[in-house]
């Protein structure tokens, strides 16, 4: 075997340039899987974008064509409203029907009662379902898992079914023998046993480390001490998505509070507006303008808490 010696370079010439290697792409840990490849995508990005925008017109239309028929309805005048051959533009503009509606279905009564019952429900839930699920993570009680499978288990079933045993608990409660018809009570109660929330809460309590109690207890915390100065403080983003479900379902329940609140003067906003609409005192178009109030808060709410509903849905780990 001989080795030859590479040629060198005559003095005075300078050196020729060493190949350039060629650098393997590696799309190991940066590349997803879509379901449309990034070559196909070049080769019909037209047609992709147009299939896309076309989707997705059609299901804002789909969502928010209730919403605009809501509003335009009630600046409508009654007789506009009752055509058999409906306008989607009102062809003349009523905007005092919102004002008229405010004051003749007393909005205003209904509304506050709304926000008592929320306000209330969201406490008392909080303050269950917190518990609950702090128990069931850092306590790990006996038969936790048997608990926690059966909390769960009722979410299979559909709320109809639960309807007729939780009106009978309600008119009286065992043990006590109370009847909690038309009191706040008859909300809050059953809208605290949640497992959904509960389920949400645990999970989020489980990616804590058990260090930072195993400290604080070293310290001389207690457990309510432990939740309250480190489980709750690092759970602010899944405390926030919770009580945005709680108030969002305490507010647009209807048929729970038609059971159970049957005095007019302590309904919600929703079911006294589904009585009124059953009277001939009341125009279709102020109907529509109690609706459009009646949803507004909510639609507020949404718009403003978007990004925390989905960033604390997805708030399951901690970094070490």
């Amino acid at each position: 075997m001989t080795l030859t010696a590479p040629p060198r370079t005559p003095p005075g010439v300078a050196p020729a340039p060493a190949p350039a290697r060629r650098r393997r792409i590696s799309t190991s840990g940066t590349a997803s899987r879509t379901l449309i490849s990034a070559v196909d995508l070049q080769r019909h990005r037209k047609l992709y974008f147009t299939v896309l925008g076309l989707t997705l017109l059609v299901f804002t239309l789909v969502f928010l064509f209730p919403l605009y028929w809501m509003v335009t309805g009630a600046v409508k005048s009654p007789a506009e409203f009752a055509r058999s051959t409906p306008t989607f533009i009102p062809e003349s503009w009523h905007p005092e029907t919102y004002a008229t509606a405010w004051t003749n279905m007393r909005i205003a009564k209904y509304f506050t009662n709304t926000v008592f019952y929320a306000t209330g429900g969201w406490l008392i839930s909080l303050l269950v379902d917190v518990g609950v699920a702090y128990a069931l993570s850092k306590l790990k009680p006996i038969f936790g898992k048997v608990v926690l499978g059966l909390m769960l288990a009722s979410l299979m079933l559909p709320a109809a079914a639960l309807l007729v045993p939780a009106y009978k608990t309600v008119v009286d409660v065992p043990l006590f023998h109370v009847n909690l018809l038309n009191t706040p009570w008859a909300l809050w109660l059953p809208a605290a046993a949640n497992a959904f929330n509960v389920y949400v809460l645990k999970r989020f309590f489980d990616q804590i480390p058990d260090d930072l109690l195993d400290a604080a207890s070293i310290d001389g915390a207690g457990k309510l001490r432990q939740l309250w100065s480190i489980i709750l403080p690092l759970s602010r983003p899944v405390l926030g998505v919770t009580s945005i479900f709680i108030i969002v379902a305490m507010w647009k329940d209807f048929l729970w509070p038609l059971l159970v609140l049957q005095d007019p003067e302590s309904q919600t906003l929703s079911v006294a507006l589904a009585r009124l609409s059953n009277t001939s005192q009341v125009p279709p178009t102020e109907f529509m303008a109690g609706l459009a109030i009646a949803s507004l808060p909510m639609i507020v709410v949404f718009l403003i808490f978007q990004r925390s509903i989905i960033g604390g849905l997805s708030a399951g780990s901690m970094k070490g």
